[in-house]
């Protein structure tokens, strides 16, 4: 910036003394002559101002997602409602596969799940008899020993044991009654939780899209056999690829000795000559390729 600012000072300073010169020569030419061999320069002020940096470089628009969707179960497949070039929608079913023995365990898990209702329903109506039962030997008990103190000698005291021993039974049993119920209850939770998670994988043979795209590849066929791809380490194929493209990334390659001067936030001019028209945006961020 110095170099440039005293170099357009020393060519304003030296057009008086050219001047000068060809004043003290005006009698031998004429003044048309004079004006055309007179040298002309254009000066301006010097002004303090930050310098730039531009920087033009080609990029490339990508998806902003590419999602390789794989089925939670293995199966075969029914049917495939996609191919390349479809353009599909969140939730949308995509496939659809067929599990015959997981249908048989998701019944299996629905007889289960009635068996347990069936024993809570029974566990109640055994906890009413034994507490029906205790109550009134209780009442038996009660009202013998009533009648001893009141008339000591009046019953036995063999026959007073058996009154207690009865009475105390039939509370256990209303006991044990109890920790049946609760146990009963416990099991068909257990059955109901196990339902449930049949049926989630059950509901896992409809293969839904997971975002709006398009089906740029299709790798399965009606009834292909596709492995699940619960291990994130598989190599199991996908049944489709799907590309976000209702919003698109721009990556710019950046030269290593230009890294310095871009930063997170810059603004950035992005001319597509494809449809001839420019756009204002910000840069997202750097990584290295």
């Amino acid at each position: 910036m110095r170099k440039r600012t005293s170099l357009i000072i020393a060519i304003g300073l030296a057009l008086p003394a050219a001047l000068g010169v060809v004043a003290c020569d005006s009698k031998a030419k004429s003044s048309e002559a004079n004006a055309a061999e007179i040298p002309s320069a254009q000066v301006a002020t010097v002004q303090r101002g930050d310098i730039s940096h531009v920087l033009r470089v080609a990029g490339q628009f990508q998806p902003y997602q590419v999602v390789d969707v794989h089925p939670k179960v293995s199966g075969y497949m029914l049917r495939i409602n996609v191919d390349i070039g479809d353009v599909v929608h969140k939730g949308q079913t995509l496939a659809v596969l067929e599990v015959p023995e997981l249908n048989a365990e998701v019944q299996g898990s629905g007889f289960a799940v009635e068996q347990s209702k069936q024993q809570i329903i029974g566990a109640q109506h055994e906890i009413s008899r034994a507490e029906a039962t205790h109550s009134a030997l209780h009442a038996n008990y009660t009202r013998l020993l009533d009648a001893s103190k009141a008339q000591p000698g009046l019953i036995a005291q063999q026959e007073l044991d058996d009154a207690q021993a009865k009475d105390l039974s039939s509370e256990s049993q209303v006991d044990a009654a109890k920790a049946a119920m609760a146990a009963a209850q416990q099991h068909g939770e257990v059955a109901h939780s196990d339902q449930q998670r049949l049926q989630a994988l059950q509901n896992y043979t409809n293969v839904i899209a997971p975002l709006d795209g398009v089906v740029i590849w299709r790798y399965a066929d009606t009834g292909a056999l596709i492995q699940g791809g619960t291990n994130s380490n598989s190599q199991d194929i996908p049944i489709v690829k799907l590309s976000q493209s209702g919003l698109l990334r721009l990556r710019v390659p950046v030269p290593e000795n230009d890294v310095q001067y871009v930063h997170t936030g810059d603004e950035m001019q992005v001319r597509v000559d494809a449809i001839n028209r420019s756009f204002t945006g910000r840069s997202c961020g750097l990584h290295a390729m």
